[in-house]
């Protein structure tokens, strides 16, 4: 099992490499066609916004590690195991709660969009919103596996701080 969600992490990688290469791909026709054309065209604008949305959000949902997100641990890594397990049950039970009252809202407004198109590209809008409803499964999924692991008394998955750098 841990094999297959390994590979399966490493294609969401792909997929997410493959939209900034869409994105970065955009922005360069973008700019040959604005400064050395001097004509402007829009539908770059728009593949990189939503070339943008769809990396962040799918991302979010399946490239980043619980590790990996920032957080705020001025309180929680100076409590005992128990409080941080506290803790990170409150917190994910809120998010398990919070996402999940919005799923249905957002899953309708999302299908409503489709009677409208983009400007430029005129892909319906319930295609290019729909990333958000991937999104908030996928959160759903991982907090409730962590929710899982906090109630069997397992802490919350620490940040490898010898791994942790600037990006430079």
């Amino acid at each position: 099992m841990h094999k297959i969600g390994a590979w399966l992490r490493r294609r969401a990688e792909n997929i997410a490499a493959g939209m900034l290469a869409v994105m970065f791909a955009a922005f360069v026709i973008q700019i040959v066609f604005r400064y050395f054309f001097n004509f402007p065209i829009g539908w770059t604008s728009e593949l990189t916004v939503v070339m943008w949305l769809w990396l962040v959000l799918w991302g979010a949902a399946f490239v980043v590690r619980e590790s990996e997100e920032i957080r705020f641990d001025l309180i929680s890594g100076a409590v005992g195991r128990r409080a941080r397990i506290a803790m990170g049950i409150v917190a994910a039970l809120a998010l398990v709660v919070l996402y999940g009252a919005s799923l249905k809202a957002s899953f309708d407004y999302v299908s409503f969009m489709k009677v409208e198109k983009s400007s430029y590209l005129k892909v319906r809008m319930d295609w290019m919103f729909s990333i958000y409803v991937v999104f908030l499964v996928a959160v759903l999924v991982r907090y409730l596996w962590i929710l899982s692991r906090l109630l069997r008394g397992r802490e919350p998955e620490e940040a490898d701080l010898s791994k942790t750098g600037s990006g430079l």
